[in-house]
């Protein structure tokens, strides 16, 4: 089962090159039951990965343009009339999928973005009284740039805690480039995924499967004790005004069982813990004033904290 994942990272790799630690960060996220956030600015490949990630998987995929006009009933669905049967019929939006990609989440309004973060976290949806329940797998990306804040919503602290990652993509090296332009050239186009004659290498099955697996993956007490003093180091830490929440602390657990899993390892080490601390920790803790007026940055403090903290041997 291991090596059907290990294989799903390198054709991603091998697809969307120079971006292999957030494929990374996808996979584990995916596994450990866990919505992310992908924040980068336009071109590079945001919108490639997750529909390559669904296409090699087997599932669903909707994917959703979020506007200031969306409207709650544009996602989760609506009731309309059916003037044959002289009925209400109950019409399922694009919420009703395997993997959703939530484009551009910051730019439509908070009636809008609360519906869908409801949704991904109750994994139903209630439709005039009537509760839907969503897929086994349902898993959401949303994607946000960082640069453009005129006419954006920004999520508020507590919706942004439902995401397990936050995933920073930034421009690949000069060698992966150099190479993505030799794809191109190859004949290689994003717009035209058919032409690759992709075989899903996983079923949905499988990764449900999968999800079981790693939450029978072993954490010690002292590992657990160390996860712990983090997740208080953070809540504690000078410099911040919001250290990480409990379902913070829960996620963190969930990620670092898949992480060990993918590292074929049936126990968690303190490694695995420190290995997701960025993207699981950077879109929820929150900097003091004083801190970001002297240029300090939350990867600079929570470095700082895994540094802090004793490692168990």
């Amino acid at each position: 089962m291991k090596e059907l994942f290990h294989s799903l990272q390198q054709r991603l790799n091998e697809i969307v090159v120079g971006q292999g630690a957030i494929a990374q960060g996808l996979i584990v996220a995916l596994l450990a039951e866990g919505h992310v956030i992908l924040e980068g600015v336009p071109g590079t490949a945001k919108t490639l990965l997750v529909k390559l990630l669904a296409r090699l998987i087997a599932a669903e995929f909707r994917r959703i343009q979020l506007t200031p006009d969306v409207l709650p009933a544009d996602i989760l669905g609506t009731s309309i009339f059916d003037f044959n049967s002289r009925t209400f019929r109950l019409r399922k939006g694009p919420i009703f999928t395997q993997v959703l990609l939530a484009d551009e989440i910051n730019r439509t309004p908070p009636k809008t973005q609360a519906a869908l973060l409801e949704a991904m976290e109750e994994r139903q949806v209630t439709l005039d009284g009537t509760t839907l329940p969503l897929s086994g797998l349902f898993w959401t990306v949303a994607t946000q740039n960082p640069l453009e804040f005129e006419g954006t919503y920004p999520l508020p602290e507590a919706q942004l805690d439902r995401f397990l990652f936050k995933l920073v993509v930034s421009y690949p090296e000069a060698t992966a480039e150099r190479q993505m332009l030799e794809n191109a050239l190859a004949g290689f186009e994003a717009r035209h995924l058919d032409q690759l004659n992709l075989e899903p290498l996983i079923t949905v099955e499988e990764v449900l499967a999968a999800r079981q697996q790693v939450r029978q993956v072993r954490v010690e007490p002292v590992v657990l004790d160390y996860l712990l003093a983090l997740v208080q180091a953070s809540r504690q830490h000078p410099e911040l005004l919001l250290g990480a929440s409990p379902r913070a602390a829960v996620g963190w657990l969930r990620a670092s069982q898949a992480q060990a899993w993918l590292e074929d390892r049936a126990y968690v080490t303190p490694e695995d813990v420190k290995a997701i601390a960025t993207p699981l920790l950077q879109h929820r803790l929150i900097l003091k004033p004083e801190a970001q007026l002297d240029g300090t940055t939350l990867p600079q403090v929570i470095q700082g904290i895994l540094a802090k903290v004793a490692v168990p041997r």
